[in-house]
């Protein structure tokens, strides 16, 4: 085919082309011209289309507020009131043991026994320890004989003073001699530190115990030490003095008044928790180491601010609410403090009369518009005197 003939055939190709195009714009404008001719549409269907553009572009340019309920943070009387468990411990406790290696010849005890301050609970063989101790006891009684008589010598001038001082580092040589010796003798009488109970016996006669073998135990119960531990918040309330109550269930409605002693100095900080010590009587002897106890401590009512439970929003460990000002929520994030039911103390965060979202938080968002209402459905009055009315009546 020559080049002539292809440009005949794409001229006709796009000139049927035009043609048709031509052809479908007059055909739309044969379709509308009945519409142009009917007149101008009447005034109310107008009015109505208006209206409705005007409701559709109000909606995109303001978004319809949110009904919610919201109450006031206000001010009132909170008891600190906290309850946890504790773990008794005895006053003082050790585990009995002896300090050399020897053969148990007798045990001074029994199990249970409530023995005092210096009571021998068992005896270690010692007649070697004896026998060094009367060794070095007649060397001593020799050599002080020695010293005395050379004191008179050298008053007279007859000994010398290097003499003399030879002597006398002799006689203290041996009194040193004496006073080991009375150690090693009495590190075989196993003795009680202090006032306590025994616990069970370890050893019999004849047995031979090596220096840190246990013997028995030894607590002294009557005062006992109850560790439990507090949130971080309620540390500052924790103070020597504050009176508790502990309570066991191996004694149904009995319960064991104290007072808290002291307050560990380090915060846990995987559990953001502090330990306190209370003492707790226990002269009966009821209260035994090792005991779970639960303990509730009350501090005298003072003035805190509190929210309603249901208006908070735990978040990766952090606490928000939705407090609502002129007409828009702001999230905002709060620091609690002690928890009763149905309220919480807030430590920092918020003011007084602020209004705090409890009902309908789920569709709020920051920024967002909302209108007040009461859970009966009418017009809640705003807290903030002075600012306008935030939206309208409930349906």
């Amino acid at each position: 085919m020559s080049d002539s003939l292809r440009k005949v055939l794409l001229g006709a190709l796009i000139g049927a082309l035009l043609v048709g195009f031509a052809w479908h714009v007059a055909g739309e404008r044969a379709k509308r011209a009945p519409v142009a001719a009917a007149g101008p549409v009447p005034a109310a269907n107008a009015a109505t289309g208006a209206a409705s553009a005007g409701t559709a572009q109000d909606a995109t340019v303001a978004p319809q507020a949110v009904a919610v309920v919201a109450v006031p943070a206000r001010l009132t009387k909170f008891a600190l009131e906290i309850e946890a468990l504790g773990t008794a411990r005895a006053n003082e406790s050790i585990d009995v043991t002896a300090k050399i290696s020897n053969q148990v010849t007798a045990v001074r005890f029994k199990e249970g026994q409530q023995v005092r301050k210096g009571s021998v609970l068992v005896e270690l063989d010692s007649e070697q320890n004896r026998a060094a101790l009367a060794v070095a006891s007649a060397a001593l009684k020799e050599s002080a004989s020695q010293y005395k008589r050379s004191r008179e010598l050298y008053d007279t001038k007859v000994l010398s003073e290097a003499q003399i001082e030879q002597i006398e580092a002799t006689f203290r040589a041996n009194e040193a001699r004496v006073a080991s010796a009375t150690a090693r003798l009495n590190d075989t009488f196993v003795r009680a530190p202090f006032a306590g109970r025994v616990g069970l016996r370890r050893v019999s006669i004849g047995s031979l115990v090596a220096p840190g073998a246990l013997i028995t135990t030894l607590d002294d119960t009557s005062t006992i030490k109850l560790d439990f531990t507090v949130p971080e918040t309620a540390m500052a309330a924790m103070r020597p003095g504050l009176p508790i109550k502990a309570t066991s269930v191996a004694y149904p409605g009995r319960v064991f008044a104290g007072t808290v002693a002291s307050v560990d100095s380090r915060v846990d900080p995987s559990t953001r928790a502090v330990t306190v010590r209370a003492s707790l009587p226990n002269d009966d002897g009821d209260l035994k180491p090792g005991m779970f106890l639960t303990v509730r401590l009350a501090q005298p009512q003072a003035d805190a601010l509190v929210v309603p439970e249901e208006a908070l929003l735990p978040e990766q460990g952090n606490v928000y609410v939705f407090v609502v000002a002129d007409g828009k929520v702001t999230k905002r994030k709060i620091h609690t403090g002690q928890r009763k039911v149905g309220s919480v103390q807030v430590l920092a965060g918020l003011r007084s009369g602020e209004m705090v979202v409890t009902e309908g938080t789920q569709k709020l968002r920051e920024g967002a518009p909302v209108r007040l209402v009461q859970r009966t459905g009418s017009v809640a009055p705003r807290a903030d005197a002075g600012a306008n009315t935030v939206g309208s009546a409930a349906p």
